[in-house]
């Protein structure tokens, strides 16, 4: 069994320095800035860079093996501009990583790490207020979608923060609920379908949310700056997997108050078996 964290880190470097040490063999980290210097040489991160062309830190998901149980091929990503057939090509700056993980028994799948990125609607809508990231994501599953090669048969384990709401109710999510509806469909047309986190795999709300219908299966993964992790009300934070190993994939949602982490996002905990 090889054992993956998903976790939006927040910028944080005690969120850095709980990964040593961790119960897992590979972190898919997103919003993570350079590592600090008393972890750097204590975990392996992918290549890609930390700082821009100027050299101003900058913030992206990354990819950080933790355990000697496992070899990794990282893929490098391709900004647009640059890239050629072939490339993992990337729309937006660190929004996407990506790893070939071997097992030292059994099969090699891919790991992806995704983070879309909050957009403004074009000013001439009057609606500067409104934060769009459905668009965002949309640009990311196109990215990532270039990992599938064949109809069936693919071994992919994606996983991070979409920042969208799963299963508004119909009379309550309205518009919105249509919009972030075609994301899920979109993974699911591509053979990628959610894999968790789900209840009972994670705790739920309590209270319960405005947006969600009774039988939702949803955990919270994110607290608001008014929120705590016993109040936390929102998930943002998914597990998408190949139907053919989605069976082998289980997700569970570290979101009890005592496990919760440093960070804004709980973390979430992926097995393959």
């Amino acid at each position: 069994m090889i054992k993956l964290v998903c976790w939006n880190i927040a910028h944080r470097h005690a969120a850095w320095r709980s990964l040593v040490g961790a119960d897992a063999d590979v972190a898919l980290l997103q919003e993570a800035r350079v590592p600090p210097k008393d972890v750097s040489d204590k975990v392996e991160v992918d290549p890609s860079p930390f700082y821009d062309a100027r050299g101003k830190g900058i913030s992206r998901c990354a990819i950080v093996k933790l355990s000697e149980g496992v070899e990794i091929e990282w893929l490098e990503p391709v900004p647009i501009p640059s890239a050629n057939y072939g490339d993992l090509v990337e729309s937006q700056p660190g929004s996407i990583a990506a790893a070939i993980i071997t097992p030292f028994s059994g099969r090699p799948f891919t790991a992806v790490s995704f983070c879309p990125e909050f957009e403004k609607p074009h000013r001439s809508t009057g609606k500067m207020s409104w934060n769009i990231v459905d668009a965002s994501i949309h640009r990311v599953i196109s990215d990532l979608s270039l990992l599938i090669g064949n109809q069936r048969g693919h071994r992919i384990v994606a996983a991070g923060d979409l920042t969208i709401y799963h299963g508004y109710g119909e009379d309550k999510g309205g518009y919105w609920k249509g919009r972030y509806d075609t994301v899920f469909n979109r993974m699911r047309a591509l053979g990628l379908p959610l894999v968790g986190p789900q209840h009972p795999h994670g705790r739920q709300a309590d209270p319960w949310p405005d947006e969600l219908p009774d039988d939702s299966k949803n955990v919270p993964t994110y607290i608001h700056s008014s929120q705590t992790p016993e109040t936390a009300t929102s998930q943002l934070d998914y597990v998408f997997a190949s139907e053919s190993m989605a069976n082998s994939v289980d997700v569970r949602a570290l979101n009890r108050p005592e496990e919760w982490g440093p960070s804004d996002h709980c973390r979430i905990e992926i097995k393959v078996s």
